[in-house]
Formats: C-alpha cells, sequence, structure tokens
C-alpha cells in the first residue's frame, strides 16, 4: 500500500543552476493542483536541519520562471553524510508534517535523498547540475543555459585574440566532466579542446599544433579547457614561452551558473518538476528523475547512482577532425 503524502517539501542542493526555480514553480503548482501542501525547504539540506522551512502557494512561484539561481537557496551540508545527521532531518521533516521531499541537485544530493528515503521520508531526486555529469540522464537542468553563456563569451574572448593575434585559453566550468568543454569547443570552432575524460596531458602536442597553425597562416589559437583540468595560467605562460605567441588565459567561472535560463531548461525543468511532483503523489520513493531518448523517466536512486558516463567518442573524434 502506497503511502498517503498530504505535504511535500521542496530544496535546491549542491551547486545552483539556471532553470531549478522553474523546477521548483512546477512542483509547487503541480502538487497543489494534485490537492497536497507544499513546504519549500531553503538553502538545501542545511537549512532542513535549522528549520528553515515556509509554507509555499501557487503565489509564491509567480515571476520566478525566468530567474536564474534559486528562489529557496542552496548550501553545502558535509554533515549530512553522517547518519545521525539524516535521522535528525527526517524527524524535523515529519515534526513538520512533510511526508515526501523533492531534491533538485547532483549526485552528492541524491544520496542524501536516498539516506531520507532510508529513514522513512519518501524522497524524489530531479538532476539539477550545469556539468551534465549524471549517468541516468541526457539532460541536467542548468546545461544548456551554461554552455550558450560559455559560447557567448568565447565568441568575445575570440574577437580580441585575432586582433592581437593571440592565443586564448578558455577555461569552463564542469567539475571533474568535460561535457562544457566539448559542446563550447566545438561551437566554437576551438582549436584544441582539454576534457578531463581524454588529456594525456602531453602539452608538447599544444604547442607543435600551434607552431604548426602559425606556418600554415594562422593567426590566433583558441584552446577550450576543462575545470577538471585548470590550471590554465601556468599552462599559458609555459604555452608562450614555448611559442613565443602572446598567451593569455580567461577563467569564465561562477558566470557560467548564473542568468536568465534559456527556453530549453525552463521547458524541461518544468515538466520534471510536474513529474517528479506527480510521482511522490503517487507514492513512490527513492526514485531519480531523468530524460533519456526523448522521454521523461524514473530510476530507483541506488541503479541511478551506480550507472557510469562517459565522453561520446564518436562526438569526441568529431570535435577532434573539426578542430585541425
Amino acid at each position: 500500500m502506497a503511502k498517503e503524502i498530504k505535504t511535500i517539501g521542496v530544496l535546491t542542493s549542491g551547486g545552483d543552476a539556471p532553470g531549478m526555480n522553474a523546477a521548483i514553480r512546477a512542483i509547487v503548482r503541480k502538487a497543489i493542483g494534485n490537492g497536497v501542501k507544499v513546504k519549500g525547504i531553503k538553502k538545501g539540506y542545511q537549512g532542513l536541519l535549522n528549520e528553515e522551512i515556509i509554507e509555499m502557494e501557487k503565489k509564491d512561484v509567480s515571476d520566478t520562471i525566468q530567474k536564474g539561481g534559486t528562489i529557496l537557496g542552496t548550501a553545502r551540508c558535509p554533515e549530512f553524510r553522517l547518519g545521525e545527521v539524516q535521522e535528525k532531518a527526517a524527524e524535523i521533516c515529519r515534526n513538520h508534517g512533510i511526508d515526501g521531499v523533492v531534491v533538485i541537485g547532483g549526485d552528492g544530493s541524491y544520496r542524501g535523498a536516498q539516506a531520507l528515503a532510508r529513514h522513512g521520508i519518501n524522497t524524489i531526486g530531479i538532476p539539477g547540475t550545469i556539468d551534465l555529469d549524471i549517468a541516468c540522464t541526457d539532460y541536467t537542468i542548468g546545461f544548456d543555459t551554461a554552455i550558450n553563456t560559455a559560447m557567448q563569451a568565447i565568441d568575445k574572448v575570440r574577437d580580441t585574440s585575432s586582433s592581437h593575434e593571440r592565443c586564448s585559453i578558455i577555461e569552463v566550468m564542469g567539475r571533474n566532466a568535460g561535457y562544457i568543454a566539448l559542446w563550447c569547443g566545438v561551437a566554437n570552432g576551438a582549436e584544441d579542446i582539454l576534457l578531463p575524460e581524454k588529456y594525456d596531458f602531453n602539452e608538447q602536442s599544444i604547442i607543435n599544433n600551434i607552431i604548426r597553425n602559425r606556418k600554415k597562416g594562422k593567426t590566433h589559437h583558441i584552446i577550450v579547457n576543462a575545470e577538471g583540468i585548470g590550471h590554465s595560467t601556468s599552462m599559458a605562460r609555459r604555452i608562450e614561452a614555448a611559442t613565443g605567441m602572446e598567451t593569455r588565459a580567461t577563467i569564465l567561472g561562477y558566470m557560467q551558473r548564473g542568468g536568465s535560463p534559456t527556453c530549453k531548461d525552463r521547458f524541461y525543468a518544468s515538466i520534471m518538476g510536474a513529474y517528479a511532483a506527480d510521482i511522490l503523489c503517487e507514492g513512490k520513493s527513492n526514485r531519480v528523475v531523468g530524460y533519456r531518448k526523448g522521454e521523461f523517466v524514473d530510476f530507483d536512486i541506488e541503479e541511478a547512482l551506480n550507472m557510469q558516463k562517459e565522453i561520446p567518442e564518436y562526438q569526441y573524434r568529431v570535435s577532434r577532425l573539426l578542430s585541425e
């Protein structure tokens, strides 16, 4: 017999991502439409432990879908790994009448959701991360906005790089995953794309590529470097010393996590939020919402966390070919 859900909570955890507000909005409005009350949990798991919990009505999410970040706030909470802390969090949920929680975040956030489920609180996870590094889904909330923000920034750096006949290393986010770097490297026509999953740390091959291109008459050189490799500034110094070509590093940083979400991020996040609210109201628990092969689906959290994700080999080969 499925547990009856009368009140659900929603929280955002880990790094913020454009589109999270669209998901929150959809959860609130779909749950209320299902006859279920909604409570917002501020500042992620840390806010749950501090009992920063508010009632949410439909009007509370008006005029939020276009906003970046998260209206509920977010925070890291390393202490949530502890069993006694997880038990305390579940008890706080019960004290506030919360039967189930929708958690919007990445893999670490899912582990927190899994812990709440073990302590009797129904949980559903939604993939909210710009890194696209969650294996069970082809899409994560915020990725589309992040790559468009980075693409536009790299276009601007290319303009000045061309004007000064310079080599530019642009470092993009993505934690230990290279999806942002891959997409932007191809979309921006970079001469070199450095991915954590593929890079062999052979800087000499990059230097040789720059020298070879200069002999062909190319006057500038763009390198898109993933955050998981990093060290862009010191790399720039070494490349300039080896090639004699003025080389500058630009680290795009947190600008990629902010800004108004794209249409895709607003739409997909909205559908994911509504889907999560529906399956939670049905009494499902310990599930993760995903998007695979054109469909919105859900997986067991344990199954989702055990999945592995790699850079598609064909996409990588094409990126190498197009950069020549």
